[in-house]
C-alpha cells in the first residue's frame, strides 16, 4: 500500500465546487487585489484565531518580516530566533537589516528553551520570535514575561500552526503580532502562496497595511519605502472556503497522529514527539528521530512510504549565513535534531488504514535498522 508523504490534489478536490465558486466570485467581481474577499477573509481569520486583526500579505517570510518592520526593527537591532527553525525565521530578521540571535530548543518539544533566552538578551535586543514548529506551540508565557521584563516585542512564527492552542489560546493571539504562511501545504494552504499578520495592536495593522501597499494608504502618494506584499483577491477568496473545513482537518490530523503515538510508542530506537500537557498542536507534520535516519527513510520508500525531512540543515550553517561566523558543533542540540529528524506521513484526507500501513512500515524498518 503507497501512502503519500502529503496529497494536496486529494485535500483540494474535497472541495472542488466551493474552490470554483469562489474563483467564479472573484472572476465576475472584476476587482483582483485589495477587495472585498481580501477584508472578509481578514475579519475571519481573526475570529479564528481570536485577534482584533487580520492582515493579508504575499508569503509566510514577509509576515514575519514586515511584523519586525512595522515594530521599526531594523539596521543595528538584534533579534532572538530558534537554533531550529526553517531559514525563513532567519531570513525575515535578516531583510530588516538585523541580526538573528540564535538560541537552543528544548530537545523533546524542538522549540526554543525560554530558560536559555535571557542570556542571549543585549542592549541591542529589540524583538523575540517564537516558532511554533512542525504545529505544536512553544512555550509563551515565560517568554512574554522575559520579553516585558526587557522591553521587547514578541512576534509568534505561527506558519505551521494554523489553530494551534496554548494553555486554551489560540496561536495568532499569544504574542504582540503573528506571522501566517498559507503555502499549499500548510493546514490552512493556499492554491498559491499567501501570509497574514495578526495582532490586536490596531495602530501596528494600520502601519501594516502601509507597508504592505508600497508605503501607501492614498493611491500615489507614498508615506514611506514600502514593499508590494498583497494577499490577492482570488487566494483570500479560496482561503475562506479552506477556512471553513480547518478545525475539522485538524482534527483528523489530531486523530492520525494518535494513532502513532499509540502504535509506534515500544519501536525501539524511535524517538516521537512529545507534547506538554499545556500545549495543543495541530500536527502540521509528525516527526521522528532516528539515529540512522536516511537508511529509514530509505527503507519507507521502497516500501511506498513518504517521508520529508524537516530540516536536513540548520540555518547557523547554511552558507547564506556564513558570514556570521557560527561553527559546526556551536548549537548542537539543533544539529542533533536536524541529523534525526524524519517527517512521516499526515494529512486531513489520511484514513485509519493509511495510518496502520505507515506503522507496519516503521515497525519493519526499525526492525531491519536494529538487526
Amino acid at each position: 500500500m503507497n501512502v503519500p508523504f502529503l496529497d494536496l490534489k486529494a485535500i483540494n478536490l474535497r472541495q472542488e465546487s466551493a474552490l470554483q465558486a469562489a474563483f467564479q466570485r472573484v472572476l465576475q467581481s472584476g476587482w483582483y487585489v485589495l477587495g472585498r474577499e481580501l477584508e472578509q477573509f481578514e475579519a475571519e481569520f481573526a475570529a479564528f484565531c481570536g485577534s482584533r486583526q487580520t492582515v493579508g500579505v504575499a508569503n509566510g517570510l514577509d509576515a514575519i518580516m514586515l511584523a519586525l518592520k512595522a515594530y521599526g526593527v531594523g539596521p543595528g537591532d538584534e533579534v532572538i530566533v530558534p537554533s531550529n527553525t526553517y531559514i525563513a525565521t532567519w531570513l525575515a530578521v535578516s531583510q530588516c537589516g538585523a541580526r538573528p540571535v540564535p538560541v537552543e530548543p528544548v530537545a523533546a518539544t524542538y522549540n526554543i528553551d525560554p530558560a536559555r533566552v535571557a542570556a542571549a538578551i543585549t542592549p541591542r535586543t529589540r524583538a523575540i520570535i517564537a516558532v511554533h514548529l512542525y504545529g505544536q506551540p512553544a512555550d509563551m508565557d515565560p517568554l512574554n514575561a522575559l520579553a516585558r521584563q526587557h522591553g521587547l516585542k514578541v512576534i509568534e512564527d505561527a506558519a505551521q500552526a494554523h489553530g494551534a492552542r496554548y494553555r486554551g489560546v489560540s496561536t495568532g493571539h499569544l504574542g504582540d503580532a503573528a506571522a501566517f504562511s498559507f503555502y499549499p501545504g500548510k493546514n490552512l494552504g493556499a492554491l498559491g502562496d499567501g501570509g497574514a499578520v495578526t495582532t490586536d495592536d490596531d495602530a501596528i495593522a494600520a502601519q501594516l497595511r502601509v507597508l504592505r501597499n508600497y508605503g501607501s494608504r492614498q493611491k500615489y502618494h507614498n508615506e514611506v519605502a514600502g514593499f508590494n506584499s498583497r494577499l490577492d483577491e482570488l487566494q483570500a477568496a479560496l482561503l475562506r472556503v479552506k477556512l471553513a473545513t480547518l478545525a475539522q482537518d485538524n482534527q483528523q490530523r489530531a486523530a492520525i497522529a494518535a494513532l502513532y503515538l499509540r502504535e509506534l510508542a515500544d519501536v525501539p530506537g524511535l524517538v516521537l514527539p512529545q507534547v506538554p500537557a499545556w500545549a495543543d498542536p495541530v500536527w502540521h507534520v509528525f516527526v521522528v528521530r532516528h539515529a540512522q535516519r536516511d537508511a529509514l527513510a530509505q527503507r519507507l520508500a521502497a516500501a511506498g512510504i513518504g517521508t520529508i525531512v524537516h530540516y536536513p540543515v540548520p540555518p547557523h550553517l547554511q552558507p547564506a549565513y556564513a558570514e556570521l561566523g557560527f561553527q559546526a558543533g556551536q548549537f548542537p542540540i539543533a544539529e542533533a535534531i536536524h541529523r534525526e529528524v524524519l517527517s512521516l506521513p499526515m494529512g486531513p484526507t489520511m484514513t485509519a488504514d493509511d495510518a496502520a500501513a505507515v506503522v507496519r512500515a516503521v515497525r519493519a524498518a526499525c526492525s531491519e535498522s536494529a538487526a
